[in-house]
């Protein structure tokens, strides 16, 4: 079966919750022939009390990681992380727009809107505000994904939990989506700490078991326009 080529926008709030989220479908895309981008939210500075050394430990990890998934751009919007919530929304929002009108993405990736962390909302709103067809013709789908260590970790009883309901076959790259994960030497952990490399694949194998393959990523398709 032809594949068309597609344009694809991975949006994260931090450096590691793309290769959590949807590391496996973002390399298959690129397997695929798709071009695929990075919209880094967050950055470390010094005045939020990071280390120099640790800012530059952390700017080579993002370079490995762009290098190994093979993305055709990487977007660093330099927001400083776990402040979003002190960001106006017009801000993030124009922002996000100036990259998706230069992109012109067809798939968007972004975090569930009720994560536990208040950056993961403010991402997928302001993502989701440069969703709409008439100002953004190029998208044609939306996508959800789920993070370990703050999808399962939300607590709001008002809204409902994740519920996937379009799901990705990434057992031909799980083994390099792990190997991705362990540049980020500083984020992941030792089992039962939730980004532990035992997680991850509990979590493939669990969602695998839901689709009928080995393993799985799985999302909520919140738009899907087929032209």
């Amino acid at each position: 079966m032809s594949h068309d080529k597609k344009i694809v926008l991975c949006a994260a709030p931090h450096a590691d919750d793309e290769s959590l989220g949807c590391g496996g479908a973002l390399l298959r895309h690129v397997a695929e022939g798709d071009e695929v981008h990075w919209l880094l939210f967050t950055e470390m500075q010094e005045r939020q009390g990071f280390p120099p050394d640790r800012i530059a430990a952390r700017a080579e990890e993002i370079h490995r990681v762009s290098g190994a998934y093979g993305f055709a751009g990487t977007h660093l919007l330099g927001f400083p992380t776990m402040e979003l919530d002190a960001v106006a929304q017009s801000v993030l929002v124009g922002a996000v727009s100036r990259v998706v009108s230069q992109v012109r993405p067809n798939i968007l990736y972004l975090p569930y809107r009720y994560d536990a962390h208040s950056d993961h909302a403010r991402v997928f709103d302001a993502v989701a505000a440069c969703s709409k067809s008439f100002r953004y013709p190029s998208v044609q789908r939306v996508l959800a994904y789920e993070t370990l260590s703050e999808t399962e970790f939300g607590l709001r009883p008002d809204e409902s939990t994740f519920k996937p309901n379009h799901f990705v076959n990434i057992q031909p790259w799980l083994e390099a989506k792990l190997s991705i994960l362990r540049i980020y030497a500083s984020e992941m952990g030792a089992f039962p700490f939730p980004r532990s490399e035992e997680c991850v694949l509990a979590q493939a194998r669990l969602r695998g078991s839901q689709a009928g393959v080995e393993a799985a990523e799985a999302f909520m398709l919140l738009k899907d326009i087929r032209p």
